[in-house]
């Protein structure tokens, strides 16, 4: 019985939170059909011509021509490649650069003002330098990936490693933690939901990175088969690829949006408000 009159008050409480949930989804995704079946009835009205605006319908029949032929996965793989890999290198060495500016005066000295400089900088004005350097090939795409994505990760992780409150350190090592004990049990833990930000800010930031770079330098990929589509002025082609991306970058979004959600369980913006 105890376990009865504990879970019926949570019923009523659920229940529309739920229906808040659902209504939400549904009108955020009415408002996308509405978008498409006005871009559908715009470019078939004829008041503009096809190869300015060309027809939903026509896009999507040209990614599924692009598809059964593969040259739709082909080109997908490889940005992806390009942009998880520059990503995934972007984290890990800001992570660790990080850390070592929190906790060595010398390196922080000296990466400060290279931060403060270059993170409000374009970075992509470096790619002329970048192709002299590394050629037009997958080195440097993905040196320009990681030399964009990497500040947003350095600074949320040296905000995170900075916020947590020196009390806590100090108990913990009257208790007798060590270093390791205290940066793998106290301080990641307590920076990772600006972590987990600043590489929030970063994936999006990789994948533009990736397509500007194959959109310069030509070749494969989607920012390439864009160019190409462009150049043979195939309006369908371009928006193709660009329906692609999108679609790619909100999967990858929502993938690092569970992921947070899964890792920060414990935290307490994972915590449903409390009600009086």
């Amino acid at each position: 019985m105890a376990g009865v009159n504990v879970a019926a008050p949570s019923a009523p409480r659920l229940a529309p939170r739920l229906a808040s949930t659902l209504g939400w989804g549904v009108a955020r995704w009415l408002l996308v059909v509405v978008v498409a079946l006005a871009w559908e009835g715009v470019a078939r009205s004829g008041k503009i011509n096809s190869f300015m605006l060309p027809s939903l319908s026509s896009v999507l029949e040209r990614i599924g021509s692009d598809a059964a032929s593969g040259d739709l996965f082909h080109n997908l793989g490889l940005t992806l490649y390009r942009s998880l890999a520059g990503f995934l290198i972007a984290a890990v060495a800001g992570i660790v650069l990080a850390m070592l500016i929190t906790r060595s005066r010398l390196v922080r000295w000296f990466f400060d003002p290279i931060i403060s400089v270059g993170f409000p900088m374009p970075k992509i004005a470096f790619l002329p330098i970048i192709v002299l350097w590394f050629g037009f090939y997958d080195t440097s795409k993905m040196f320009m990936i990681v030399f964009d994505a990497i500040f947003p990760v350095v600074t949320a992780t040296v905000a995170g490693l900075l916020s947590v409150e020196r009390e806590l350190l100090w108990s913990a090592r009257n208790l007798g933690a060590g270093k390791r004990e205290l940066l793998w049990q106290i301080e990641l833990p307590m920076a990772l939901p600006r972590i987990l930000t600043g590489l929030q800010v970063a994936l999006p930031i990789a994948l533009i990175v990736c397509v500007i770079c194959e959109m310069t330098m030509g070749g494969e990929g989607l920012g390439g088969a864009m160019l190409t589509a462009s150049r043979f002025a195939d309006s369908a082609g371009v928006f193709a690829s660009i329906m692609v991306i999108a679609a790619a970058g909100y999967v990858l979004i929502k993938a690092l949006e569970l992921l947070r959600r899964r890792l920060l369980r414990w935290h307490q913006e994972a915590l449903a408000p409390s009600t009086v």
